[in-house]
């Protein structure tokens, strides 16, 4: 059934405030379980989206994607980290980046996971509530497996851009390091040459296929 777009926002707005929120709360978890309490001073290790939510990030980018592309993502403001207060800043803050990802890929599978819910309950003639739950948990899996992916990219200050300053050694991250000024007009760049697509779209559909094939979702 094709969606109209009121009802694809009603199905993309929970999945969406969940991914941006949890990814960046599992920043500043990790950050505080290695000693930097700065996103916890901040009020940020909270699960209120009001606290997380970035205008562009969070409602226009997304907005304009549900409209224009096959997928979407977004994103929140970043959690503040001070690695200078890390027990290890090197070492600390690629377990600090990688948080994040990791979040997603949990909360894949949970979206997985509720969409199984919504294919039993229609299965048991529940189409009322079963259907918005199967549009929800793909739209969630889709979501986190893109979002998961897309911060991946070793390319600062994306959360595989950290992780990558923090096993370079310090001269050649320091060279690498001074990407990040240009990092944005280089994401817009792959975005609208399509670059970006043909990367994440291919990982996501295999992720997606054998999370679907896993749960047993069509």
């Amino acid at each position: 059934m094709e969606l109209s777009l009121i009802q694809k926002i009603i199905v993309w707005i929970v999945p969406l405030l969940f991914a941006i929120t949890l990814h960046e709360v599992a920043h500043g978890f990790v950050a505080n379980w290695f000693g930097d309490k700065t996103a916890k001073l901040a009020g940020r290790l909270t699960l209120n989206p009001l606290k997380h939510i970035d205008l562009i990030g969070t409602i226009i980018i997304p907005l304009v994607m549900l409209i224009f592309s096959p997928f979407i993502f977004g994103w929140a403001k970043p959690v503040p980290v001070d690695p200078r207060n890390l027990h290890h800043p090197r070492r600390d803050m690629a377990f600090v980046a990688l948080a994040g990802p990791m979040a997603n890929l949990i909360m894949a599978v949970i979206w997985a996971l509720i969409a199984k819910g919504g294919l039993l309950l229609t299965g048991s003639n529940n189409t009322w509530l079963g259907l918005p739950l199967i549009y929800m948990g793909e739209a969630g899996l889709m979501l986190n497996l893109v979002l998961g992916i897309l911060n991946l990219i070793p390319l600062p200050p994306l959360d595989g851009g950290n992780i990558l300053l923090s096993i370079l050694p310090k001269r050649a991250a320091y060279y690498a390091h001074r990407i990040e000024p240009y990092s944005f007009y280089i994401l817009v760049l792959l975005l609208f040459s399509g670059i970006l697509s043909n990367i994440i779209y291919p990982l996501v559909t295999m992720l997606i296929g054998g999370i679907s094939q896993w749960f047993g979702l069509p």
